[in-house]
């Protein structure tokens, strides 16, 4: 749509207002996040210590396991969730499909890809703004970032903040951080193709509706919700890094609700053209609910998924003074770099072993509490043989770990990946299940089937949930679930 600069300008103002004080909060409060408090045992402290943490960094002592809430700590809850997926776009009508093994994989409609060795993905087939979007607005933004402003208001109704509820709130110390991997990539590809006819063929909203931050910048526009707003892009680690950040936030004081997770929206020629050449893609075409299988031996490379996901966290005496149901607590996590190569995961796995260690030590959890883990699980060759070798590093034997990767149903969401499944994660703690791997026919050797959920849902009684994500780069970022007591 043709717009001018000055309606740009209008289109992209906001009030600005007195900044807030904030609680200071000495660092060591910062530590537990826990659901109690205790004490652990020294063979808990060192969760993972030897020579690929060593490879990773070289502490000047060793980290230890701190005990859960000192008396200042502000601990944060989930009060909200919202997809957009292509096996649901409502928390709950998403979960049961996960749990009945539906994949969400099919061949893509949305453009003739018939010259791509790659035609298949986890395409949101039917996608509608209705009641949510300005429709002035539709047009105009791309796709990821109207799966923003969709699945954040989702997240807000589904946390019963109505309209009268929102008008009670102190909207400078509400906040969104919602971020993506690639931005507004159909925008920025409808500019080239502008561009090659003529600069002035181009949109005057090409630079801020490509940027990743205009998703969460946006929705804090429509909701006029004041407080920290930004996003982060770590590819495909971008919402467990936006989640833990906007945790961080609600600890320190620096707000009491935050919107957060990630979108990314990339099935469109360009985005399926680039991760075929860097040979990331799985090209089994012909029969594509099975392309998308982790840790099977015959997995060819992951399959592209879009959508969104989002959090409503908030401070917990917050949402208790507000009535709100309180579907789980983040108890904490941690991030970490390989350091390692720009797409190659460690050999030896050191970033995601440290990773997982920190999230323990700083949320004062211990490894035996943890009993479920929603996996990065990609359906790649080198990755998921990486992420279950950390894992069995620093989880061992546990007889009641199980695992899962939600990837094998929706595809690979990118910047949207981590949200979605923390959704899910969320979920298998409300509902005491967890969802099935599907395609896990023939399993790489030396992979233990009995850590891995079946092909069908398993009953569990979560203690601690972790939620892996991993992105190009070497990032690395671990979060960890609880049910709240």
């Amino acid at each position: 749509m043709a717009a001018s600069s000055s309606s740009v300008a209008a289109c992209m103002s906001i009030a600005c207002g007195k900044d807030q004080p904030t609680m200071n909060i000495p660092p060591s409060s910062l530590s537990g996040l826990g659901a109690r408090k205790r004490r652990l045992s020294s063979k808990c402290r060192a969760v993972c210590s030897g020579q690929a943490m060593a490879i990773a960094v070289k502490p000047e002592k060793e980290v230890t396991t701190k005990s859960r809430f000192p008396t200042t700590q502000r601990r944060v809850v989930v009060t909200g969730m919202g997809v957009e997926t292509s096996l649901g776009r409502d928390p709950d009508i998403f979960y049961n499909n996960l749990l009945e093994g539906v994949s969400g994989i099919s061949e893509i409609e949305g453009f003739d890809c018939a010259q791509f060795p790659t035609r298949i993905a986890g395409e949101i087939k039917t996608f509608s703004t209705d009641g949510w979007v300005d429709p002035k607005q539709v047009k105009r933004l791309d796709k990821f970032m109207l799966y923003v402003l969709t699945a954040g208001k989702k997240a807000l109704a589904n946390g019963g903040i109505t309209e009268e509820v929102m008008k009670e709130l102190d909207k400078a110390r509400c906040g969104v951080l919602i971020g993506s991997g690639m931005g507004g990539m159909q925008v920025f590809n409808d500019a080239i193709a502008a561009l090659s006819i003529s600069y002035k063929k181009m949109s005057p909203f090409c630079v801020p509706f490509v940027s990743t931050n205009m998703g969460s910048a946006l929705l804090g526009v429509d909701l006029g919700w004041m407080g920290p707003n930004y996003s982060i892009s770590t590819a495909c680690a971008t919402s467990n890094h936006c989640i833990l950040s906007a945790t961080n936030h609600i600890i320190r004081g620096e707000a009491d609700m935050m919107l957060s997770g990630g979108s990314d929206a990339c099935i469109i020629p360009i985005g399926i053209g680039g991760f075929v050449a860097c040979r990331a893609l799985s090209q089994r075409n012909s029969d594509p609910t099975k392309a998308s299988r982790p840790w099977d031996k015959g997995r060819d490379g992951f399959v592209m998924g879009e959508g969104a996901g989002a959090l409503l966290l908030e401070e917990l005496e917050h949402a208790k003074k507000r009535g709100a149901k309180i579907y789980a607590e983040v108890l904490g996590g941690s991030f970490t770099c390989d350091a390692y190569h720009m797409t190659e995961p460690h050999p030896e796995g050191a970033g995601v072993i440290l990773c997982i260690e920190r999230a323990l030590s700083q949320s004062g959890v211990s490894r035996e509490e943890v009993n479920y883990i929603n996996a990065h699980g990609t359906s790649t060759p080198a990755g998921d043989l990486k992420e279950y070798q950390a894992l069995v590093r620093c989880f061992g034997q546990n007889p009641e770990l199980k695992v899962n990767s939600t990837k094998s149903m929706i595809g690979h969401l990118l910047g949207a990946a981590g949200a979605v499944e923390a959704v899910a994660t969320v979920k298998a703690i409300q509902t005491g299940w967890v969802h099935p791997n599907i395609n896990l026919e023939n399993p790489d050797e030396g992979v233990d089937t009995n850590m891995l959920v079946g092909p069908r849902k398993e009953r569990l009684d979560i203690k601690v949930a972790m939620s892996n994500s991993f992105g190009f780069g070497g990032h690395n970022a671990a979060i960890l679930f609880s049910p709240y007591n």
